[in-house]
């Protein structure tokens, strides 16, 4: 079995995260700041915000994605049932599944590959998918 040179699954995550934020149809200039500057987008009800401007949540992207080798491209940000979540959409290492990460389910709704982040009860936390819409260049989770 050839061996991948992780910079080469590095730079193929992050081709796939554009394709994906495309397909999202999220704002160009997100889209952008992800191409050319590694920029990741957290969203709030269809609203943008950097995620370097929220350390904390910053920090655990970066944990998920040394800890699991994948490629987090957006998150969304929540409150359900009284708990607050982060949904970190990634790309996985594994190559094989990059087909299933984003389904389309009409009327601008998908089910994404996502690190869900209980920030109230971490040991809750875990990957699935999730059910998010998409609107005005942005996303939200809805399922």
């Amino acid at each position: 079995m050839k061996e991948i040179n992780p910079t080469t699954i590095k730079e193929q995550q992050k081709n796939k995260a554009i394709e994906l934020l495309q397909q999202l149809k999220i704002y160009e200039p997100y889209i952008k700041g992800f191409e050319e500057e590694n920029q990741v987008c957290f969203f709030e009800k269809f609203n943008g915000f950097w995620v370097f401007q929220e350390p904390e949540i910053e920090a655990k992207m970066r944990e998920i994605e040394n800890k699991y080798n994948c490629r987090v491209y957006a998150i969304t940000h929540e409150y359900i049932h009284r708990e607050e979540m982060y949904s970190f959409l990634i790309v996985t290492k594994y190559q094989e599944d990059w087909d299933n990460l984003l389904q389309n389910e009409g009327h601008n709704e998908y089910y994404a590959t996502a690190y869900v982040w209980n920030r109230d009860c971490e040991y809750c936390s875990e990957f699935g998918d999730v059910l998010i819409e998409n609107a005005f260049g942005g996303i939200k989770r809805i399922g």
